[in-house]
């Protein structure tokens, strides 16, 4: 009578650490995952279940050998995949990784292999939304002459984002806020912090984003109609084309954005 081969899947806080330990088990205990699931998310039947605790000597030689392994480049590609929140993403980016370390030589541009090209197109759209935030994030400034800005993504940018707006607003207070993902960054002193709110705090209860008179500067009002003005301004008519501008500032970003608003 033969017994058919156990099967495991892991449970992990997608992290890049957490990850990093998973190919550091997997290897050592010689249980390959069929499927990766998240805390709290319940595990196929008839499955074995091994839970990856993060561990930093483990995850450290994973990644030094790595390092060894891949250019700088394919290491941001793998750790800002992450971002993209896509549990889809997670059996593709194990095998990357167990495959890079495996490899004699760097496989980041073999596309031809399909883990390495489905990483690579989420890191590409991990990397165009981030710049897309950079470039549509508008603050308001507040009554005590701090900075905020609603965002609301497609992924998990703001990380990405917080070190091009601390560079940016180095002598500023600024904080920008996931509404999506309920979390933000607060600026100040040279240091960004990650906070969140309760849920009945104030902040829930700007739906698209804009201050109350009572919240915001004297003068912001007048400074956000002088930006409308501007935008549209600048508008020349008889070069309009509302197709390409919808392609460059897609609808769903015009929620927050000071020029949209009415």
């Amino acid at each position: 009578m033969t017994h058919a081969a156990e099967e495991w899947v892991f449970a992990y806080d997608r992290t890049w650490e957490s990850l990093l330990t998973a190919v550091f088990d997997a290897y050592a205990l010689r249980r390959f995952p069929v499927a990766f699931i998240g805390e709290g998310e319940v595990a196929p039947l008839f499955v074995s279940v091994h839970r990856v605790v993060p561990d930093e000597e483990k995850a450290g030689r994973v990644f030094r050998t790595l390092q060894r392994k891949l250019s700088a480049g394919a290491l941001t590609c793998l750790t800002s995949s992450l971002y993209a929140e896509l549990p889809e993403l997670d059996m593709p980016l194990f095998r990357y990784v167990c495959k890079a370390v495996k490899s004699a030589r760097s496989i980041e541009t073999n596309f031809a292999d399909p883990d390495v090209l489905f990483v690579t197109n989420t890191y590409r759209n991990v990397r165009r939304e981030r710049l897309r935030m950079m470039q549509f994030v508008r603050f308001q400034k507040t009554a005590d002459g701090t900075y905020f800005s609603m965002i609301e993504p497609d992924y998990d940018v703001l990380p990405l984002i917080v070190p091009h707006f601390s560079d940016r607003f180095s002598e500023e207070r600024w904080l920008i806020f996931d509404r999506r993902r309920r979390y933000g960054y607060y600026y100040a002193d040279r240091r960004p912090v990650r906070v969140t709110f309760d849920d009945s705090a104030a902040i829930f209860r700007l739906p698209d984003g804009r201050l109350g008179e009572e919240l915001r500067d004297a003068d912001e009002g007048m400074y956000q109609e002088l930006w409308r003005t501007y935008f549209k301004a600048i508008c020349i008519k008889e070069r309009l084309n509302p197709r390409k501008h919808r392609k460059d500032l897609p609808v769903r970003y015009w929620k927050y954005l000071t020029e949209k608003q009415r």
